[in-house]
This record gives C-alpha cells, structure tokens and sequence, in this order.
C-alpha cells in the first residue's frame, strides 16, 4: 500500500512538472499564459460563445480578470469587438495579427510531444486527465468539462 502511495505521489508531481512546463512556456512573444489561453479560446469557439463572459465561464474564473485580459488582447491587435452582438455581451473575433501568432503558439510543443504517443497512449492520457480534472473542479465545487444531455 504504501508503494501504490508513493508512486502516486511521484504521478501528482510529474503531471506538476508538465504544467508548469507549459506554463513557462506561455511567456513568449509578449504575451503572458492566460492571454495565450483566451487567444486560443477565440480562435475555436463558436461564434456566439467568443465574449469574455463565455471565457471566464469556460476557465472557472471571475469575469473581471478575464475581460481585463480580453481588453489587452484587443489593445494589442489580436483581438477586435465582433459586429454582432449576443445580448448584452460584447462578442469578439481573432484579427489577422492573432491568427499570425497562434502560428507560433508555445502550445505547439506540447501539441508535437503528444503526437509522439501512439493513439492509444493519447486516449488513455486523455480519459485519465480528463478524469482527475473532473475530480479536482468537482472538489472545488466546480462543474465539470463535459455537459449534461
């Protein structure tokens, strides 16, 4: 028993050492990682789902951080105020200068090392992570990634 504890111990901090290696990563191109974060939201999520409330609900977070980082983005050029509106939420679409630098996208590194895993170790990794995150955001009251039917 106390084996299985260690090794999960050792598990905990090898996924630990992953996230701040991504982490570190999105401080690159004069952007921090949580305006990495909400440029590659933008850039997939539908239309009408590309407002800073939709993004703050999406990452778990108060609205006030995230619209201040969707304010920068939008300063910065990568990001512009949608002609269409959804209600009272300002909709915002991804410029030409964002799609430039999602090309350079940290994110990539960690996107080719995955590719590196067989399909099935890609699975198994994505069911597992998938799993321990639901556990984390369920320990903190938070609901889940997937929705319900």
């Amino acid at each position: 028993m106390a084996t299985r504890t260690i090794q999960t111990a050792l598990l905990a901090r090898l996924v630990e050492q992953t996230s701040r290696a991504i982490h570190s990563r999105g401080h690159s191109h004069g952007l921090f990682p949580a305006q990495w974060t909400a440029l590659r939201y933008f850039a997939g999520a539908e239309p009408g789902l590309r407002s800073a409330s939709a993004l703050a609900a999406y990452q778990g977070m108060a609205f006030g951080p995230v619209s201040r980082t969707v304010r920068t983005l939008i300063s910065k050029g990568l990001l512009k105020k949608s002609e269409t509106t959804r209600g009272r939420f300002e909709l915002v679409e991804v410029t030409e200068a964002g799609q430039a630098l999602l090309g350079k996208d940290p994110m990539l590194g960690m996107v080719e090392a995955l590719e590196g895993l067989s399909p099935s170790d890609r699975k198994v990794l994505a069911l597992a992570l998938e799993a321990v995150l639901l556990r984390l955001q369920g320990a903190d009251g938070e609901e889940g990634l997937t929705p319900e039917a």
